[in-house]
């Protein structure tokens, strides 16, 4: 499997200034308005707090919560299922679908569905299906995948929706306006709910206590999703589970806040029996998180509520955009978890961070990302699994880092090529920084020498 190289496949995002700078700057807006929405609870922090715990607890528990959901949901009158990975909960859902004839699915947004490839697997069988969410449907019309985990359509302009729209659905070319382009694909949709046969979602949350399924929503398309078709299926990965309603109250107030900045999201939808005359169905799904849950140094990641906070504050996400790190989940959250589904092909994310810490300081469940990414720097590095310049820079890196001597020499030596180089020997292959940024000036003086100079009485070297 090719290794996902993300400093490439940043370099064309970064290349369209006027995308980056906007995705910049509208990431950064969120990142905002969830501290204003933080600062404004004086109890924001023992909120954070209550949810990690819960988040805790209900893992350390996570077999006897499940069995316990499926009990109650069965007893709702749902019908349960399980699948352990990607290929079995395609098929599970496949099979619902063509016993029933179904030839038309409209679904609400869902990760999970994303990571398993549903879509295509079904548009292979036969099965139109129609993303709702009015980012994911302008991702599906221009054959891309989610580049944000809220808001997947985020690294798009105006302009560039405007263009899927004319070119897929037939809308005016010259007509940018988002409350046009915004109802345009609402009319555009409203047929697909009346004719489908089935709806699909995903879950926020699983609540053990009630066997209900939590869907949290700006555009109302989940309800329409799971109400009006005859057939309504919900695919839950087996981490959203919260042992009682009274603990969902915690992480409502977290989630949209977090991702959003706004207080509350306009839906959230308690599922938990079918309507009269209808089915639904639940499908509980594994791909992985089991076995992540026995990873002693990565299993608090499973605590994730899905928010984007990290995302939106990362700088190398801000300016990268998510389609570079060739994954479902992109950012830091993606960066821990993507290496679990395949070490070699990610090997490279885990080094597309500054490990600033600020994901960290945001994420609502209080998982410790940085310090995850470090750690799978560390995993990477023991598997033999960097690229050899890599590998090699750091060994050399190593040394001189190692030796006072060797290390003041060749910041001597980097500030006078920085001076005296000819622009095209500077900035080759073989200077990465510049690829992408001026190399920074030279300061005047080192911290060694200024300390020399104004704290060491004596003038010694310091050892």
């Amino acid at each position: 499997m090719k290794r996902i190289d993300h400093a490439e496949a940043s370099s064309h995002f970064i290349a369209e200034t006027e995308h980056e700078a906007f995705h910049d700057r509208r990431l950064w807006d969120l990142r905002q308005k969830r501290d204003r929405e933080s600062q404004s609870i004086p109890e924001w922090q023992a909120l954070r707090d209550l949810a990690s715990a819960i988040k805790e607890h209900t893992l350390t528990h996570l077999a006897g919560y499940l069995e316990q959901f499926e009990a109650k949901a069965k007893a709702n009158g749902v019908q349960v299922h399980w699948a352990l990975d990607a290929e079995e909960h395609n098929r599970i859902v496949h099979d619902i679908l063509s016993a029933r004839a179904v030839r038309t699915l409209v679904k609400s947004k869902s990760m999970l569905t994303e990571e398993c490839e549903l879509r295509p697997y079904l548009e292979r069988r036969g099965i139109e299906v129609v993303e709702t969410d009015l980012g994911e449907r302008i991702q599906q019309l221009d054959d891309e995948p989610p580049s944000h985990i809220v808001v997947p359509a985020v690294h798009k302009l105006r302009g560039d929706v405007a263009e899927v729209f004319t070119r897929t659905l037939g809308t005016e070319a010259s007509n940018d306006d988002p409350h046009y382009l915004s109802e345009q694909q609402r009319v555009k949709t409203r047929p697909y709910f009346l004719k489908a046969e089935a709806g699909m979602t995903g879950g926020n949350f699983a609540v053990a206590e009630t066997g209900g399924v939590v869907v949290c929503t700006n555009e109302g398309n989940a309800d329409l999703s799971a109400n009006v078709p005859p057939l309504f299926i919900a695919s839950v990965g087996i981490e959203k589970l919260v042992p009682r309603l009274a603990d969902l109250a915690v992480f409502v107030r977290l989630l949209s806040r977090s991702a959003l900045g706004s207080p509350i999201t306009q839906y959230t939808s308690h599922f938990r029996g079918p309507r009269q005359g209808a089915e639904m169905h639940i499908v509980l799904v594994d791909n992985g998180r089991a076995e992540r849950l026995g990873m002693e140094k990565f299993w608090t990641s499973l605590k994730c509520i899905r928010c984007g906070a990290c995302m939106n504050t990362c700088p190398v996400y801000r300016r990268s955009g998510g389609l570079s790190y060739g994954a479902v989940y992109s950012g830091p959250i993606g960066i821990i978890l993507n290496p679990t589904h395949d070490l070699r092909k990610y090997s490279n994310l885990p080094f597309a961070s500054t490990l600033n810490g600020s994901c960290t300081n945001v994420c609502p469940v209080k998982i410790n990302i940085h310090e995850q990414i470090y750690h799978w720097r560390r995993i990477i590095a023991e598997h033999n699994q960097l690229p050899f310049v890599k590998k090699a820079a750091m060994k050399m890196a190593g040394r001189m880092l190692a030796s006072p001597k060797m290390y003041r020499r060749s910041v001597s030596m980097t500030d006078a090529a920085i001076e005296h180089l000819p622009r095209f020997l500077l900035y080759s292959r073989f200077n990465a920084w510049g690829r992408q940024r001026e190399v920074p000036a030279t300061q005047d003086q080192t911290f060694h020498a200024w300390y020399l100079k104004n704290r060491r009485k004596d003038g010694k070297t310091p050892s």
